[in-house]
């Protein structure tokens, strides 16, 4: 949604009272005014299409033990903390970004992790490498071209989110895909480092029962 800029008179007392909803909302006057106005006029704006978004992950995956979720209101970013199991219990955090002005690509999530300990990076490497491998497989074909992508940092693995080809996703159905994608994604990691797995086929067989089970590809 393109934004310019206009001139209004206001009298004083709205704007304090503007300015002080705008502190406690965390936002600044121009957004909040900008929100008010296209709620009256029954417009969408990417802040609350993304907040609708947000809220449908928080309502899933908030009611799972073990998650700590952090978002500020007009914010593009939701943070997801989760613990590992692993030897001192490292966290993990799950970051999705939603894009303001998406095109083939909606969102990225980013999967951040701070550790020291070299064998936890060489498992960590080895989990992400292997769930690349099947998303190949199983789920890239149903995308447009180079809209899922990756990317590995230093204690970080990056993945874009995208609608299949020929689909258009509600906010509910976008919610519920980023939340069972986060959930399953998180519960095979931990199941790895765990070593609850003996082999990547039985990795796989997880995978596709979580792709058998109904879920909306992302």
């Amino acid at each position: 949604m393109k934004k310019s800029m206009y001139s209004l008179m206001l009298a004083e007392d709205v704007i304090r009272a503007i300015d002080r909803i705008a502190e406690e909302k965390d936002t600044n006057r121009s957004n909040l005014i900008n929100q008010i106005l296209a709620e009256y006029v029954s417009l969408t704006t990417p802040e609350k299409h993304v907040q609708n978004i947000f809220d449908i992950i928080e309502n899933f995956i908030g009611k799972q033990n073990g998650y700590l979720l952090y978002s500020q209101p007009n914010d593009m970013t939701m943070s997801i903390k989760s613990s590992l199991q692993y030897h001192y219990r490292p966290t993990i955090r799950y970051e999705v970004e939603m894009y303001r002005t998406p095109s083939q690509t909606i969102g990225q999530l980013k999967i951040i992790f701070r550790t020291t300990s070299a064998e936890l990076l060489v498992e960590l490497t080895r989990f992400f490498k292997i769930w690349m491998q099947l998303e190949n497989i199983y789920i890239r074909q149903f995308f447009p071209k180079d809209s899922i992508e990756y990317g590995m940092e230093s204690g970080k693995f990056l993945r874009t989110f995208a609608v299949p080809n020929d689909s258009d996703y509600t906010e509910e159905q976008i919610g519920n895909a980023i939340s069972h994608y986060i959930a399953t994604f998180d519960e095979m990691l931990k199941a790895f480092l765990a070593g609850k797995f003996s082999s990547t086929e039985e990795i796989e067989s997880r995978y596709l029962q979580y792709l058998n089970s109904g879920v909306q590809l992302i």
